[in-house]
């Protein structure tokens, strides 16, 4: 019996896997509906704090953190153990919420914001792993399925229970309504999973996180920022970008002299994790572009309500886990690297078919458009990522998990600065050019031809994932 299957065999002797699944599926929620609940309430919260010119760094601060402590968790679970990371994780971001919720200004709001994505970094990929040690190489992809669902429910529940409380009760609920939740999820795992690790002396890589955190902060920061706050070619982004690029460098040199490393070098070394981190990287930045644009087009462009933007955008996060449940039939029969390729295919066949939005499209074109790629995304996003971790025993696991969710974190922070640079210059060329029609229709065709161009980046990027699967290994050493 390999040290794998005792992991296994010792969580599930103690543990009823449905209630534990359950609480992944709860805490998974509390990320997912966060995501999504925020946008509709931005103009209560405004209206209510003020700082009109500072609200895009609610989303900003909180991908910055959930980005940073992805890494640090993951390495942090391999030595401690599951259970207390995602327990810490969700304590984290019940206490950020509750603050958020009290907030008396909106620099306190972001600084909170702060606080929920440090915990949502922990979440995450802790629901991932626990998936990957308590079900079975053939059982995992269903497994997925199940939890991507609740990135479909969110899409849904999430703006409505946003409006609800900006309209009837108090913008404050959007973060209040996180800590039943949360109590939920916590008490479900303590109570239900159990697994044994096995305490050693560990030296932790505390130079090293920090590095990490700051470099990778500084590159997100500037990213994130550039042509916001300050211009692409300005000395601040230079300062912050340079900088950024010389911690990490610096953290490299670290890593290479560290005992127990929070990035070890072997995480590099295999084509399967090369490959299962840049497919992620795409369709984190793929995710992203359609996420911030498809209700902007649907808006703008085809004058839907907000509510039907939302459900053409649901589209994708219904493809996805449908897919993604089924994907397991697929690699079991034809390996994990085909299965992606085939999802790849689809996500940019998809990614295709939004080239043909027009000011006259059907709203029903969009869903249909999203629903393909979030099929495509599905069949990439499992397989890549049960590939790395089935190819390595529990001990790594936590590590190679980490690494897969922060380079998708990476990928959306990257493609919100890429897509959202495309968008203002197209904006900016367009509105400057002389154009026909009354004053009234200008706005729209700028606006739809600007997100046109940012469907053509995103079907590069699609491109570009196609080209990431293929760097996978045609066949993947199991561990299980």
């Amino acid at each position: 019996m390999t040290q794998e299957q005792i992991s296994r065999a010792s969580i599930g002797l103690r543990s009823e896997r449905g209630p534990v699944l359950l609480s992944v599926m709860l805490s998974t929620g509390l990320v997912a509906i966060d995501s999504t609940i925020l946008a509709t309430a931005v103009t209560s919260i405004v209206d209510d704090l003020g700082g009109f010119h500072q609200f895009p760094w609610l989303f900003s601060v909180y991908l910055l953190g959930q980005a940073v402590a992805v890494p640090i968790y993951g390495k942090l679970a391999d030595i401690v153990g599951r259970k207390t990371i995602m327990l810490f994780g969700i304590a984290t971001f019940v206490v950020g919420s509750i603050l958020c919720g009290i907030a008396w200004s909106m620099p306190m709001l972001i600084a909170f914001r702060a606080v929920q994505g440090l915990g949502a970094g922990a979440v995450q990929p802790m629901a991932m792993t626990i998936v990957g040690d308590l079900y079975t190489v053939a059982e995992r992809a269903k497994v997925q399925g199940y939890v991507a669902s609740v990135w479909a429910i969110a899409a849904v529940v999430g703006p409505t229970l946003g409006g609800v409380f900006s309209d009837y009760l108090n913008w404050r609920w959007i973060f209040f309504v996180n800590v039943p939740l949360g109590a939920a999820a916590a008490v479900m795992l303590t109570r239900r999973f159990h697994e044994k690790v096995t305490r050693s002396q560990h030296r932790i890589d505390f130079a090293g996180a920090i590095l990490l955190a700051l470099g990778s902060t500084m590159i997100l920061l500037g990213l994130l920022e550039g042509g916001v706050l300050w211009e692409w070619i300005s000395w601040q982004s230079a300062t912050v970008l340079i900088g950024g690029l010389v911690v990490l460098v610096a953290f490299v040199f670290v890593e290479r002299r560290a005992s127990e490393p929070i990035l070890p070098g072997w995480i590099f070394g295999r084509r399967v994790f090369n490959g299962s981190n840049l497919s992620s990287l795409t369709v984190g930045a793929l995710l992203i572009g359609l996420t911030s644009f498809v209700p902007l087009f649907a808006e703008g462009v085809l004058k839907t309500t907000a509510l039907v933007a939302g459900f053409a955008l649901a589209a994708m996060t219904i493809g996805w886990p449908l897919s993604s449940s089924n994907s397991g039939r697929l690699y079991l029969r034809i390996g994990f690297r085909y299965t992606a390729l085939i999802g790849a295919c689809i996500a940019l066949l998809g990614s295709l078919l939004m080239l043909l939005l027009t000011q006259g499209s059907s709203v029903f074109f969009v869903a249909f458009a999203c629903f393909v790629v979030g099929l495509g995304l599905g069949l990439v996003a499992a397989p890549t990522l049960i590939a790395a971790q089935s190819s390595v025993a529990w001990q790594r696991r936590g590590v190679v998990t980490g690494a897969n969710v922060f380079a998708r974190s990476m990928g959306s922070a990257v493609g919100v600065a890429v897509f959202g640079a495309i968008a203002n210059a197209s904006m900016s060329v367009r509105v400057g050019a002389p154009g026909g029609g009354t004053a009234a229709d200008v706005p729209v065709p700028v606006l739809a031809g600007a997100i046109h161009h940012v469907f053509i980046a995103a079907a590069v990027v699609a491109v570009l994932m196609v080209a990431a699967v293929l760097v996978m290994p045609a066949r993947v050493d199991i561990i299980d």
